[in-house]
């Protein structure tokens, strides 16, 4: 430590606490700065000495968007370690190479948006691959993991700072900036806040980023939770950094505000502290905060909460503290344990599904590995470009030996032919080096361009043979010998250009639409036809070419031809992480892509000892009937197809589980937007019917016993323990799950809901002890009667096992707990809200500030159902608190209607509520039951005597 001396700036002396110093520099800074600072790119302050900083550094699963990096897992494979403290050192490791990679380019932050916490609900979303679990418990425990890793073990200084994203309710890319999710109470409270909340009281978060959807019809970039229940959770500062452009929606798409500077205002005052908005350019958010402060709509009291906010973490970074951050001249990068941490991690995440004892494969196997994904290692947009490659081929050439292995990719081999007679043709690119997409980093890969150094496509007499690949829904990719796919620049020209497909605007798709006696060639990047002119290959508005498909090879006839002459075959399928699903786009179906069925069909036909290996951020319905085995495992980075040849073998046996519930079915899954996951009976917590594999599940080559259960009730917390002992002949890892069921529920309870588990390794014979604590807080529910947090009296069942389903073990615990009371309607009424059961209804914003109201969500009318209201010694009056026109019906334990209410015209807006009134007569304990017809909101139902 330094001396203090009377020179020093208390902001710069270290011997101070970081309040006092930031009250310090907070006071130097002036209203115009203080302003500047509240954009993503904050500017220096080069009078005081203080460097230029920016919110936002993409480091999902490595360092993302900057270059070269170490590449772990999709988070979802992460997830389905079930391993925290592997996740931990993943962000650990990542965190080292941020520091390392910005000591050599000052772009690369130190503020990380990671990880993402949003709950695997449906498996339909786009970004399923961004999340580690439809569990609360489970994501929380994966992400207070890899957050630690990312912060540090240092007391004082962080080498980076964690970003959770996205606050909340947010799992649908369609529509996303403007449809609200309906969030009841309970599933608000008991669901999507628990897993942001488990985790920020872990004490490794430096802050939240909002979502772009709206919760409960208010846009969560102006959410009243941010200070209401976020900053609750923990002493620390919360650093709040807007999605990008989202401060821009609050008017142009979502229209919730009139003009940007009330919109500004209002989401600075929500919470709000960093705005991404226009990318570098800061002039817009500068302006819209200086029209607010003119119009009174913020004073510079509001200004410095936020700046304190962004320098509480500047501080912790160590960046007024050079020669004290213990991270500042440190950073490790792509080093062998970075590289055995990728592997480890590209291990543990494989889940085997089945296995009727084909698995793991003799050394002198002959093995045919065929697919699509068979020869690739997949990025998706948060990845880092790769420094090392492992595909499935080459880590079975690696593990087997390439004269053991034959591969087919299945890909069909074809011309395209013009209606001149002549094909499409690649011309060669001699002399031009080759490039991969992102290697050389950049702010925002959004802005990235096509290449325009290459050759355009032409026409001759013979063609390019092309390896076209339908991706599902028509979707298409060509692709060229060289291995470069046909994309298309700003220029509009066709070229084989891309390493893979990619970018915020995809540019390698295409789909052949039929027309006449050939076929349109869309661009769908574009959404331009193909044609041909003088001067090349190019898409246009007008002219479009009609090509007929001219096919050399089916992708069937090449994986027939191995699959025969192999011992076992493995189908590697999956998806393409830029293809039909990803941000901005959800999937339309858990079915694998046509062409991808029927190379799996091809196979097994033509050899029955076929494996599946499903390489796929998303889970998929597939019929696992007639195979043999089946794997999966998220796109596993850049060690990817080394561990899944290792799994295949019996080097590692498999240990990873499914995060999330595999429905059988797309007939199975609720509406996307429908986020009532008790209502609608989602996610393993509430499904009732059979999943095609559940939640927790995943095989082992040993198998496990499972004994000595016990439990009991000690102060403040139920002690569990049971065993396990590895039965099997190889040293394998287990992943013992502990559930609970409340017995006699008073209203409706999950299933059986994780509370807790452990991966443990075992070698042949030998036994764990496993030993849970399990605070009471872990059985209660959100009571919404008393709007609180309620353990119920009763018995609770513990369940211990292998999955959610495998079940070994019972025994059940009876808990004091606190007995149900009815709802004291006469002393506080009725949140509408609060409802116990809901038809046809969707939650609403009561004002747009705070509060909620509900309203028909369709036409039809909608129905609530509040249950257990007492009314004492009796009512005579109900009155309602509405806006906008339309019917109140009330009515108890399903009987006729005993009052109607209507405002005798229409409220001048949404949030012009009106009281009305009628006389009901009624006394003692009821459910009471409502009808809203028409546009019509109710905020609060209230009784008299």
């Amino acid at each position: 430590m330094t001396a203090h001396t009377p020179s020093t700036e208390p902001f710069r002396d270290p011997q101070l606490p970081f309040a006092k110093r930031i009250d310090d520099l907070l006071s130097r800074l002036t209203p115009q700065e203080k302003t500047a600072f509240l954009h993503q790119f904050a500017p220096a302050v080069e009078r005081l000495g203080v460097a230029a900083f920016r919110t936002g550094q993409e480091a999902l699963h490595g360092v993302a968007w900057m270059g070269p990096a170490t590449v772990f897992p999709q988070a979802v494979g992460l997830g389905a370690t079930w391993n925290p403290e592997l996740v931990r050192r993943v962000g650990d490791a990542v965190s080292r190479e941020i520091r390392a990679m910005r000591a050599k380019d000052d772009r690369v932050g130190l503020n990380v948006w990671s990880p993402t916490v949003n709950l695997l609900r449906h498996p339909l979303w786009g970004r399923n691959e961004e999340g580690y679990s439809e569990d609360p418990k489970l994501t929380s425990a994966i992400a207070t993991a890899y957050t630690h890793g990312l912060r540090g073990e240092h007391p004082t200084y962080w080498r980076t700072a964690p970003v959770l994203k996205h606050w909340l309710a947010h799992n649908n890319e369609t529509d996303r900036s403007t449809t609200s999710s309906s969030v009841r109470p309970r599933v608000l409270h008991e669901y999507d806040l628990r897993a942001f909340r488990d985790t920020v009281e872990a004490g490794a978060v430096a802050g939240v980023m909002p979502a772009y959807n709206l919760v409960n019809g208010r846009p969560n970039h102006v959410s009243p939770y941010l200070a209401e229940h976020l900053r609750t959770w923990t002493e620390e500062e919360l650093l709040v950094c807007s999605d990008a452009g989202a401060p821009s929606n609050l008017v142009d798409s979502e229209h919730y505000f009139d003009t940007h500077e009330e919109a500004t205002a209002a989401a600075l005052v929500a919470g709000v502290d960093s705005f991404t908005d226009h990318g570098t350019d800061s002039s817009q958010i500068i302006g819209r905060v200086r029209g607010a402060l003119e119009r009174g709509l913020l004073t510079e009291a509001d200004l410095d909460t936020a700046v304190r906010r962004q320098l509480s973490v500047r501080f912790r970074l160590g960046e007024f503290d050079p020669s004290h951050d213990p991270h500042d001249a440190t950073g490790e990068f792509d080093t062998p344990a970075h590289r055995a941490l990728a592997q480890e991690a590209a291990e543990q995440a494989i889940v085997l599904l089945k296995n009727d004892g084909v698995l793991p494969l003799a050394p002198d196997t002959r093995i045919a590995v065929v697919g699509l994904l068979a020869d690739e290692c997949k990025l998706d947009w948060y990845s880092g470009a790769l420094i090392h490659r492992s595909t499935p081929l080459e880590g079975l050439y690696e593990r087997f030996g390439a004269e053991r292995v034959e591969f087919a990719e299945g890909v069909d081999r074809v011309r395209l032919k013009t209606s001149t007679g002549a094909f499409l043709h690649v011309p060669a690119a001699e002399g031009v080096a080759g490039e991969v997409r992102g290697a050389e980093g950049a702010l925002d890969p959004a802005l990235l361009r096509g290449r325009t150094d290459l050759p355009v496509l032409t026409t001759d007499a013979t063609g390019t043979e092309l390896a076209l690949a339908d991706w599902g829904e028509g979707v298409l990719t060509l692709r060229a010998p060289d291995g470069r796919y046909l994309s298309v620049a700003d220029d509009g020209c066709l070229r084989a250009s891309a390493d893979q497909p990619g970018g915020w605007f995809v540019q390698e798709t295409f789909r052949l639409q039929p027309h006449g006696s050939g076929h349109l060639l869309k661009h769908l990047g574009t959404g331009r036809h193909v044609c041909v002119s003088a001067d090349g290959v190019k898409v246009a508005d007008e002219d479009p070419e009609v090509f007929e498909l001219v096919v050399a090879e089916r992708g069937e006839e090449a994986v027939a031809r191995a699959a025969a002459a192999a011992d076992i075959v493995v189908v590697v399928a999956g998806n393409d992480p830029h293809i039909n699903g990803r941000e901005t786009e959800d999937r339309t179906t858990l079915r694998l892509p046509g062409q991808q069925e029927r190379l799996l069909r091809a196979a097994r036909a033509a050899n029955p000892a076929t494996v599946l290996a499903l390489v796929a951020a998303y889970p998929y319905a597939v019929d696992p009937a007639e195979l043999p085995a089946v794997l999966w495992t998220a796109h596993g980075g850049q060690a990817a197809g080394t561990a899944l040849a290792r799994v295949l073998a019996g080097d590692v046996s498999p240990a990873g589980r499914l995060p999330q519930t595999w429905y059988a079915d797309d007939a199975d899954l609720p509406g996307l937007l429908d986020y009532d996951v008790i209502g609608a009976r989602q996610t393993y917590l509430y499904f009732e019917g059979t999943p095609l594999f559940p939640f927790g599940h995943g095989l082992s080559y040993a198998s496990f016993a499972y004994g000595d259960l016990t439990a009991r009730v000690e102060g403040e917390a139920v002690r569990v323990s049971f065993s396990v002992t590895n039965t099997g002949d190889v040293t394998a890892d287990e992943v013992a799950q502990l559930y609970a069921r409340a017995v006699d529920a008073s209203v409706p309870r999950p299933r059986r809901e994780l509370l807790d588990h452990r991966r443990v390794t075992l070698a042949p014979g030998e036994t764990a002890e496993l030993g849970f604590e399990v605070p009471l807080t872990a059985f209660a529910f959100w009571d919404v009667a008393q709007d609180r947090w309620r353990v119920e009296p009763g018995g609770y069942e513990l369940l211990a096992g292998a999955s959610s389903e495998d079940v070994r073990l019972r025994t059940t615990v009876t808990l004091d707990g606190e007995p149900t009371l009815p709802r004291a309607v006469l002393a506080t009424g009725l949140a509408a809200a609060g409802f116990d059961e809901q038809r046809g209804i969707a939650i609403v914003d009561r004002t747009k500030v705070s509060g909620d109201a509900v309203t028909p969500a369709g036409p039809e009318p909608g129905e609530l159902a509040y249950h257990a209201c007492d009314f004492g010694q009796g009512i005579c009056e109900v009155t309602v608190e509405v806006a906008g026109e339309g019917t109140v019906e009330l009515s108890l334990d399903g009987g006729p209607a005993l009052a109607v209410l209507s405002p005798a015209a229409p409220t001048s807006g949404p949030y012009d509520y009106v009281s009305l009134s009628a006389s009901v007569a009624a006394a003692g304990v009821h459910d009471v039951h409502l009808r809203l017809r028409g546009p019509l909101r109710l905020a609060h139902v209230g009784f008299s005597g």
